[in-house]
C-alpha cells in the first residue's frame, strides 16, 4: 500500500505550530500535530515512528482522520459516551451537608452506610450505595 499524501493549509500548519510550541495540550494532541507537520513534508512513516517514537498504525490514523474529518478531527479525541451522572448537583449538596451535620445518636461520626442508609431515608435518592457516597465525599473533599 503507498502512503497517503496530505497537504496542510498555511493557517492550519501556523495553528498547530502554535500548540506544539505552547506545550499546554495533551501529549498525544501535540504528538498528532507532529504527525502531520512530518507527513506534510513528505518524511516516510517508518521515519516519523523512529522520530516520534509511536506506532505506524497512530500515523496511518491521524493522517486517515485529517482526510476524512480536517484538523480538528485529526488532533483532538472525539467526545467519549458515558453513563450519565446518576445524582445531581442538588443531591450531592444534600448528602454532603448531611455529612458535615450532627451524627446520629450513639454513633460519634458519620459512617458511608449510614449516609447512605439517611439519604434514601429522607427520600433525597431512591437508592445509593455507600461507595456512592464516598465518590461524592471524594470529590467534595
Amino acid at each position: 500500500m503507498r502512503p497517503v499524501e496530505i497537504k496542510i493549509h498555511p493557517h492550519e500548519k501556523r495553528k498547530m505550530q502554535k500548540i506544539i510550541s505552547q506545550g499546554e495540550c495533551k501529549a498525544r494532541t501535540i504528538n498528532r500535530c507532529r504527525i502531520l507537520l512530518l507527513s506534510a513534508e513528505k518524511k516516510s512513516p517508518q521515519f516519523i515512528s523512529d522520530a516520534l517514537k509511536c506506532d505506524p498504525s497512530t500515523i496511518r490514523n491521524v493522517k486517515q482522520r485529517y482526510i476524512s474529518g480536517g484538523i480538528e478531527a485529526a488532533i483532538y479525541d472525539s467526545p467519549r459516551s458515558g453513563a450519565p451522572t446518576k445524582f445531581d448537583g442538588r443531591v450531592r449538596a444534600k448528602i454532603t451537608a448531611l455529612a458535615c451535620s450532627k451524627a446520629p445518636e450513639g454513633h460519634a461520626k458519620w459512617s458511608l452506610a449510614l449516609l447512605a442508609d439517611k439519604a434514601v431515608e429522607l427520600n433525597l435518592v431512591e437508592s445509593i450505595s455507600h461507595t456512592q457516597v464516598g465518590t461524592i465525599l471524594k470529590k467534595t473533599k
